[in-house]
């Protein structure tokens, strides 16, 4: 801020005696040759002779504020106002005085008393401004120095100012009109580089204020806020890296600038870093635990990495922290559907239809999850109720699936009619599967109508022949047609004698044993061919997989699922494709599938762990190396033991972690590596 322009204008006065006079005199020259305590003596003596007077008043009060004897100087202004009150040059005078003090207050009344008396002078608004400014009316202050520059509109420092007092209001596209406004006129000269970029930034302008924001640390490498800044304006433009070497800078200058963790983490969860961003989380959460923020972000990254949770210990955190944050409840529900836990995602569903009854999404996600919890005529209504919305394919089948499952409960209920209707509308609507004849099959099973029933169960083998339930049930059907009838034959002497019994077939016009060997003949041709076709896939994949040309072996090893899904070996394989292009979330989804088709497997045990090891989920780690090791102690030299004892050690379980390095030297038989793990031990046991 400029110093405020005093005007200690001279009234006109009574003449002075001659001896007043003189001193009057004599003071102006020792003034002029910058004698001041030798004016001020002088004008001292001046008073005395004349008994006061408002040029000689005038005179030394200036002189008092020019040695900074402000209070003085005050004393000697207040005694003028009291022989001139309508003299606003001394009240500017006053105003300056107490600015300099910092009495802003006062200085305010100052100023103002001095535009009561001469409004006509403009350039008292830009004391007024700067004393608004520092009383942080900032709003005041910008109308203030808007009026200034009605009248002096080339003043640059006003300007300045203005541009500053939009900037602390947050009003940054103002601050950014102004600060061009200074650039545009001299270049050169410009020296507000850091808050014109911040504005910029601000005002959605990234690449601008990047512009700014370079040539604020070319002039001063030092300016921390400037890199920031810049680090975000890079990360708005998408320039990732760039920004990380900002904050990086700044980061490195003051480590516990806590504030900024926040805008980092997300930058390095942008950038994938999902390790380092969870412990930038953790930080910023540690120093700000009530900023719902940090919660809210870092349960994002984890219900990207599928850890649902951690995601949901940290939403429900944030939960507590706002709970009519309906975005929040949408991820909180979204994480319990996630994990399955469609009891308290449909709790959570409800409410946020209770504030949000027209939400599409929501809606399709309670159908479904009233879909899952068998709740089907309520998931049926749901869905028909959205179809008309809109057209969705998905929904649909939601829909006929509702439909077939609602007909099968319906039929262990013995309400065959409605179980009928529920498979015909399924049917009508598109759904193909065979467990829709089949549960027809047995709905006209139940009602007596057994050529319907042999015509639908028929259709459900020739739709999924590998489905052995279905032949199955329709052999016992055929066989059920069979009846005995039993025959009495009489002896000639009225004797009974033994039955015999005589098959005959009812309401049966073929019997299904010639069409059953056919069909079990071509089943066994076809699965050779699939097994074959599969191996030879499988052997693609591996033959790619061992020359780095990991694309191609992925979409081998695809292939051969596609044609046998349940074969762990290949899920493994994948996984460990993804894990060597440190893609860790779909080396764990492989992984995951892989025990799930085969819960024994202690490869894919083992590799989960040390998938979920490199995302830092150290408890999910720890289960799956725990489970290696109750499926084969003595797995791969007992390595389940030593991974299992560095996921303890990073938890802090210190005993625990000790108790299996001790047990992986009983296991393993390389005594070099043996030694190494004992000194580990010796190490944490001091």
């Amino acid at each position: 801020m400029v110093s405020t322009l005093i005007f200690s204008a001279v009234p006109s006065t009574l003449a002075l005696s001659p001896e007043a006079s003189a001193l009057y005199q004599e003071a102006c020259s020792a003034e002029h040759q910058q004698d001041l305590k030798e004016a001020i003596e002088k004008l001292e003596q001046a008073i005395k002779v004349s008994g006061g007077d408002v040029m000689i008043y005038t005179k030394l009060a200036g002189l008092y504020s020019e040695i900074d004897n402000n209070e003085k100087a005050l004393e000697t202004y207040k005694k003028v106002i009291e022989m001139k009150p309508d003299d606003a040059f001394i009240y500017i005078s006053i105003g300056s005085i107490y600015e300099t003090q910092g009495k802003y207050n006062d200085a305010l009344k100052a100023y103002e008393k001095a535009l009561d008396i001469y409004p006509e002078y403009k350039y008292n608004y830009f004391n007024i401004a700067n004393v608004q400014y520092q009383l942080h009316d900032y709003k005041n202050a910008i109308k203030s120095y808007n009026t200034f520059l009605e009248t002096y509109s080339q003043h640059n420092e006003s300007r300045e100012n203005l541009a500053a007092s939009y900037l602390a209001i947050k009003d940054y596209d103002d601050a950014a009109k102004q600060y061009k406004t200074i650039y545009d006129k001299n270049p050169e000269s410009f020296k507000n580089f850091s808050q014109y970029g911040i504005a910029l930034l601000n005002a959605n302008e990234p690449e601008k204020a990047a512009e700014m924001l370079e040539k604020a640390i070319a002039n001063d490498p030092e300016n921390n806020s400037a890199h920031l800044g810049l680090a975000q304006a890079y990360q708005d433009l998408g320039k990732n890296d760039l920004s990380y070497e900002q904050y990086q800078i700044v980061l490195a200058k003051v480590p516990n600038l806590n504030t900024v963790r926040l805008d980092y983490a997300n930058l390095l969860a942008d950038m994938s870093k999902n390790t380092e961003a969870i412990s930038q989380y953790n930080m910023y959460i540690k120093a700000f635990p009530n900023d719902i923020n940090g919660y809210k972000n870092i349960a994002e990254v984890y219900k990207q990495l599928g850890n649902y949770d951690k995601a949901l210990e940290n939403y429900l955190i944030a939960e507590t922290k706002d709970n009519n944050d309906i975005e929040l409840k949408k991820n909180i529900a979204l994480c319990y559907h996630n994990k399955k836990d469609y009891t308290n995602a449909l709790k959570y569903y409800n409410t946020i239809l209770a504030s949000q009854p027209d939400d599409y999404n929501i809606k399709v996600n309670k159908a479904i999850a009233l879909h899952a919890l068998k709740k089907y005529s309520e998931a049926i209504s749901l869905y028909d109720e959205l179809l008309p919305i809109k057209n969705d394919k998905t929904i649909k089948e939601n829909l006929n699936t509702a439909l077939v499952a609602r007909g099968h409960e319906l039929i262990e209920q013995n309400n065959y009619g409605s179980a009928i209707e529920d498979f015909k509308t399924a049917i009508k609507g598109g759904y193909t599967d065979g467990y829709v004849y089949y549960g027809l099959a047995k709905a006209y099973r139940a009602t007596g109508d057994n050529t319907k029933a042999s015509e639908n169960y028929e259709k459900a083998i020739s739709i999924d022949p590998e489905k052995t339930v279905y032949s199955a049930e329709y052999s016992e059907f055929i066989s059920s047609l069979y009846k005995p009838q039993v025959t009495v034959q009489q002896t000639q002497n009225g004797k009974e004698e033994l039955p015999s019994i005589n098959l005959t077939i009812d309401e049966v016009e073929k019997t299904p044993a010639t069409t059953n060997e056919v069909k079990t003949q071509a089943k066994t041709e076809t699965s050779s061919v699939i097994a074959k076709q599969n191996e030879e896939l499988i052997l693609a994949g591996d033959k790619n997989y061992k020359t780095n040309k990991y694309d191609a072996a992925v979409q081998n090893y695809q292939e051969a699922l596609q044609l046998i899904p349940n074969d762990a070996v290949t899920l493994l394989k994948l996984g460990n494709i993804y894990k060597l292009k440190n893609d860790n979330t779909k080396a764990v989804n492989y992984y995951q599938k892989a025990i799930i088709v085969n819960p024994d497997y202690t490869d894919g045990w083992f590799n989960l762990g040390l998938a979920y090891a490199n995302e830092n989920n150290l408890i999910e780690s720890q289960k799956s190396f725990e489970k290696v090791i109750s499926l084969d102690s003595d797995y791969n030299s007992g390595y389940a033991y030593y991974a299992l004892g560095l996921a303890l050690e990073q938890q802090g379980k210190t005993d625990d972690a000790i108790k299996n390095y001790k047990l992986f030297t009983k296991h393993n038989d390389d005594k070099n590596l043996i030694n190494t793990v004992q000194a580990k031990i010796k190490q944490l046991q001091k």
